[in-house]
């Protein structure tokens, strides 16, 4: 039983009142300001840094004795880094200007970069004009689309959201059902009526980032009328995907004074004036007759009504981010919106506030990459004879001398498919923040991100599995460049590896983390508008996998967009040279991008070809069941039935072998990729093909993330 003068103590805690922790933005907040990482604080309040960062997005929050220990760190870091209070008359947006980079083009000829704004209202004469009317912008009969339909609170400053596509008549359809009546006549009247009247733009995704800016797609009918050709017409139009500089609307842009980036006046036309006094001067534009929508990324999205694609656009916007280009172009940009490059510090001689480098991003500066871990026409590569790292997804078809007399009786080969497998490798996946260094004869540590020069030969596995240390998934002949990753499965598997050098970087972080976080909520979300849930048990998740794409036709390019933006990001770390007139050893503008890091992109791969091999080799364990083929996220098995459910591994209790391949509509799990006559496989088997490339019924597409 407590003692009196213990009950008064807590009662006197308790009319002193509970202690608060601040908002967990202004948590991050301070934590930044301190330059502490989350890994570092994680380990003085002996927790983890996943926990931390869950504290930060609100997601949970910590429990005593953690608790007060936080408090007093948060107190204490209150004191010494107050909140940056806005001068009079001057914008909370404003006072955040310097969270980004100097308001000019980059060396990519990309549109400024500033920080967010200040919101442009239109004039009241102006927005009178205008026709808004709130009205469903599809029909009724589609159940799935009231939630992709819902709308997100809405800001202020873009009351009319992020985008509006044009039609020839001047109707500007935009998100929620909004019709705005635009009356430009040519580009540059178009650019001033977005930014000064249109209301239309999004917020931004991370507070040191900026907002995006306001997107125009242009019907074949509203391009023609502002002057633009039906399709880009000529040799040099066709080749360069751009007008030519003597093109009336391009001589119009710079009669009126503003610009386009490098890119010129290309599908997704970029056209801006630099920034003054911190707001942003820039418009989009993605023109749909010039194939704007790849129906690669985008299936059947151009031939949708006006009304139509605003909805299924602005459902991508909303989730992912307000389209920049292609669907590659669009996951890099998420990258750094969501953890931008630079942020708002406080000169401590001066007082004033600068922009200084973000904890846990990029940078700004390009980094070059290690040899081994360039591509070979790379500058650092030219003259390079020690080997390169060559972390790609599989391309591997079993030997069909190893296919037993039992598989080759079974009726069935059953493609799986892991979904967004490099989404789901991105999760809490630890990579370099910083430059490469060069070690001789180092130790290997699985927590340092880096290359690793080390002979792996010697390790013998089944043959009827790939091996996890090559794409090939033939076993090494010699010493050979590998990522963390592979090393560490190595180390997993029970081998000792002794390292002959090594590019390794100190300086890590879990850059990925937001990317992945957001992405995946936009997978879910997309596949419950199409009616395949989490909460399906394995029969109704397969039942709703042959109906989903049905379901709503729109939902289903912004679900294949997500999955664009997913492999094209990663691919985009390491974009190739590109032009007749490339030559090896020079630089090319991608190289000046501080996303252009080839080491992450292997980072990913490796983790994600690690993890399909786990996959398998647990299965291989609990079934005696081995793969016939693996092509990237695909992996072929021979079945006894026409469903993943007659081969995968359950338990007793009927749940999915914890390991193993399990189905479900979430990164990492699996679906159905297609299936075969086992007899097909297996000639396809012995001609060489592999099984996986056509077991949908068609050739399966590499992406440059593959």
């Amino acid at each position: 039983m407590p003692t009196e003068e213990e009950l008064f103590e807590a009662v006197d805690a308790l009319l002193s009142g509970e202690p608060q922790l601040p908002p967990p933005a202004e948590r991050a907040r301070l934590r930044e300001a301190a330059g502490v990482t989350q890994a570092r604080l994680a380990q003085v309040l002996r927790s983890t840094p996943q926990t931390v960062k869950n504290w930060e997005n609100g997601r949970s929050e910590p429990r005593p004795p953690r608790l007060q220990a936080y408090i007093r760190l948060l107190e204490g870091w209150a004191a010494n880094h107050p909140a940056p209070e806005p001068s009079p008359g001057t914008s909370a947006a404003a006072s955040e200007r310097f969270a980004a980079a100097p308001a000019e083009p980059d060396r990519r000829g990309e549109a400024p970069v500033a920080a967010p704004a200040a919101p442009v209202e239109p004039a009241p004469s102006s927005r009178a004009a205008n026709r808004r009317t709130a009205g469903p912008s599809t029909s009724s009969r589609r159940p799935a689309a009231k939630k992709a339909a819902a709308k997100p609170a809405v800001d202020p400053r873009f009351p009319n959201g992020p985008l509006a596509v044009l039609d020839g008549d001047g109707t500007a359809y935009c998100t929620g059902g909004i019709l705005l009546q635009c009356p430009a006549t040519t580009i540059p009247q178009l650019v001033e009526w977005t930014l000064k009247e249109s209301g239309i733009g999004a917020a931004r995704l991370h507070r040191n980032g900026k907002d995006s800016d306001p997107l125009i797609v242009l019907t074949e009918s509203a391009a023609v009328k502002l002057g633009l050709p039906e399709r880009l017409e000529g040799f040099e139009a066709r080749r360069s995907l751009r007008l030519p500089e003597e093109h009336p609307v391009v001589k119009q842009v710079a009669k009126a004074k503003w610009k386009l980036t490098q890119r010129g006046f290309g599908p997704w036309a970029r056209i801006y004036r630099p920034a003054k006094a911190g707001q942003r001067q820039c418009v989009q534009l993605a023109i749909l007759p010039w194939d704007a929508l790849d129906a690669r990324a985008w299936p059947g999205a151009a031939e949708l009504p006006p009304a139509e694609l605003a909805r299924v656009l602005g459902v991508y916007a909303q989730r992912v981010i307000t389209p920049r280009g292609s669907a590659a172009v669009s996951g890099l940009e998420l990258m750094t919106a969501l953890l931008p490059p630079t942020r708002a510090v406080k000169d401590e001689q001066t007082g004033e506030w600068v922009s200084g480098r973000n904890s846990g991003s990029l940078g700004t500066e390009p980094v070059d990459p290690a040899p081994p871990e360039a591509p070979i026409e790379h500058p650092v590569a030219q003259g390079w004879t020690g080997g390169f790292l060559d972390e790609e997804a599989y391309q591997w078809v079993r030997d069909p001398k190893l296919l037993s007399d039992e598989e080759c009786l079974l009726p069935f080969a059953v493609g799986l498919d892991i979904n967004t497998a490099f989404l789901a490798a991105a999760a809490r996946l630890v990579v370099g923040l910083s430059g490469p260094e060069y070690v001789q004869r180092p130790v290997f540590d699985k927590k340092i991100p880096g290359s690793w020069y080390v002979d792996l030969s010697g390790i013998e596995l089944d043959p009827r599995l790939p091996s996890p240390f090559t794409p090939s998934g033939q076993r090494p002949e010699g010493p050979a460049w590998y990522q963390t990753h592979t090393v560490a499965y190595a180390v997993q598997l029970g081998y000792d590896v002794a390292p002959i050098e090594a590019y390794l970087r100190r300086e890590t972080g879990a850059y990925l983390d937001p990317w992945h976080d957001r992405l995946k909520t936009a997978y879910v979300d997309t596949m419950a508008d199409l009616g395949v849930t989490t909460d399906l048990d394995d029969h109704q998740f397969l039942a709703a996998m042959e109906q989903h794409k049905q379901a709503d036709p729109g939902m289903a390019a912004v679900l294949a967009a997500v999955k664009s933006t997913v492999k094209g990001g990663v691919g985009k770390l390491r974009e190739r040279p590109q032009g007749r007139h490339y030559r090896d050893g020079q630089r090319w503008p991608a190289l000046e991008r501080p996303t252009w890091r080839p080491d992450i992109r292997a980072a990913v791969i490796s983790k994600a070809r690690v993890n399909m091999h786990r996959k398998m080799a647990k299965t291989a364990e609990a079934t005696g069941q081995y793969p016939l083929a693996v092509l990237s996220d695909c992996v072929v098995y021979a079945s006894p039935g026409p469903s993943p459910l007659d081969f995968l591994p359950y338990t007793t209790s009927g749940k999915p072998l914890p390991g193993s391949f399990r189905l479900g509509p979430t990164p990492g799990l699996c679906k159905v990729e297609g299936v075969q006559g086992m007899a097909w496989a297996v000639d396809l088997m012995e001609q060489g093909s592999n099984p996986a490339r056509h077991i949908k019924g068609g050739d399966a597409v590499m992406d440059e993330g593959e």
